[in-house]
């Protein structure tokens, strides 16, 4: 059988924030995932990076509803995050624009698709997301974005 190709994208950086023991959110990690040949897959390549194991089964998997146009009612979380479930989305930080500090009950992954954008825990550390892929695992805790990227000037 023939050796898997080598992976053509780059690893994936991975940042992962948590509580200390004072419960003020900080980067718990900052690590580099390489992708690993799958072998079940010739040619494939395959990089984990996050499993939660506590709310499986969903009750998901055969509904014909578009779960993307449910709306949430739970101002605790500011209509973003069910109580319960997941939620996955996108969000487009303007060039300059810093959210204000926030948190949501839920455990969120957020990855870089393109641009830059640095992480502001509540300990004051900032980890700046500058490589596509680039991803954080976001456990619950207070942060902020800042998009650092200036508006360009059309003439």
């Amino acid at each position: 059988m023939a050796k898997p190709a080598a992976s053509l994208l780059p690893h994936l950086r991975r940042i992962v924030t948590s509580h200390d023991c004072k419960g003020i959110a900080v980067v718990q990690s900052d690590n580099v995932i390489p992708s690993e040949a799958m072998e079940l897959v010739h040619g494939a390549r395959g990089a984990t990076l996050w499993i939660t194991t506590d709310s499986i089964p969903t009750g998901e998997n055969n509904k014909d509803e578009d779960g993307g146009k449910r709306r949430v009612d739970d101002p605790s979380n500011f209509d973003l995050v069910p109580p319960t479930g997941t939620n996955l989305r996108s969000t487009e930080l303007a060039p300059g624009a810093i959210t204000a500090m926030h948190r949501t009950s839920s455990l969120d992954f957020n990855i870089l698709v393109s641009g830059e954008l640095v992480l502001i825990c509540e300990d004051g550390t900032e980890k700046h997301l500058k490589n596509a892929g680039d991803t954080v695992v976001q456990k619950g805790t207070m942060h902020a974005w800042r998009n650092p990227s200036q508006l360009g000037h059309d003439g």
